[in-house]
């Protein structure tokens, strides 16, 4: 599953939303462009493993670079592949 998170995304929200899909399938992918929404994605992982971690589940954060589509036009960006160590 893909999350999309920008700079005006709500930290708490996204948290609840990766620790949810977690719960579900052990493994989510965030895709952010620019700091802001690389800033909001990394605190969004934070709260999520807060949720998380007292059920056993930890959380595992790996960077890695992506093309993104934007208005049909190709960006460079960062998505965190997010899963739970088992």
């Amino acid at each position: 599953m893909n999350l999309k998170v920008s700079g005006k995304s709500n930290v708490n929200s996204v948290g609840g939303a990766i620790a949810s899909l977690i719960k579900e399938q052990d493994y989510v992918e965030i895709q952010t462009i620019g700091a802001a929404a690389l800033n909001q994605a990394v605190k969004a992982v934070a709260v999520a493993r807060g949720f998380v971690a007292p059920s056993g589940i930890n959380l595992v954060c790996v960077p890695a670079f992506a093309d993104v589509e934007v208005e049909g036009e190709s960006r460079t960006g960062i998505k965190l592949i997010v899963r739970n160590e088992k």
